[in-house]
């Protein structure tokens, strides 16, 4: 006899909840995802006040969309839904981006010749922490496309969809992104950057 998971039945009520507009359910939905929101909209954002309004125009959209989540499909219905959340707040906070930083991308990157990607970097050997704090070093375009290309795993052609751009700027924008971050690591003299010194 399969013992049923008290995390599944709690998620899947409060989704059931959520459906029916009840505000408890809808709060507690939020605040057990708000920091995992809070968290990707950071990356994209880096300003706290404009992280928190991406976030909860973010769930404005997850409780008007939620009638399309099928958790019935889910085995694990918690990393099904934070993936689902995750992808609403991508946009959501890519959404936000363009509006505050409309003259980002104006000028076309097509004409700078961007290398191939490298499938293995020194950046590989930061940890995860490192790496999201020497992103936030970067230029709001070259964080965003770095964000969106590393981190969560968009080709460039939806980079330049979502970002109204072109592949060859999405190329070079993350080029650019890569040559600050190791130019970063060795200002601040960090172990990875040996891993660019031949």
């Amino acid at each position: 006899m399969v013992t049923p998971n008290p995390e599944h039945a709690l998620l899947t009520q409060l989704l059931v909840g959520c459906r029916g507009n009840d505000r408890a359910s809808q709060r507690q939905l939020y605040l057990r995802h708000y920091a995992y929101a809070l968290s990707i909209c950071l990356r994209y954002l880096h300003d706290r006040d404009a992280s928190q309004e991406a976030v909860n125009d973010g769930f404005i959209k997850v409780f008007q969309e939620l009638p399309r989540f099928d958790e019935q499909r889910f085995p694990d219905l918690a990393g099904s839904l934070r993936g689902w959340l995750r992808r609403i707040m991508v946009r959501t906070a890519i959404d936000h981006f363009r509006a505050l930083n409309r003259h980002a991308f104006q000028v076309d990157l097509d004409t700078v010749p961007a290398p191939p990607d490298v499938a293995c970097s020194p950046l590989d050997t930061l940890s995860f922490e490192e790496l999201l704090r020497l992103i936030g070093h970067l230029p709001p375009a070259y964080r965003t496309v770095f964000n969106l290309f590393v981190i969560d795993g968009y080709t460039h052609e939806e980079i330049a969809e979502q970002l109204g751009i072109s592949v060859g700027a999405s190329k070079s924008n993350l080029f650019k992104a890569r040559a600050q971050l190791k130019l970063l690591l060795k200002q601040q003299q960090h172990h990875a950057y040996a891993g660019y010194v031949r």
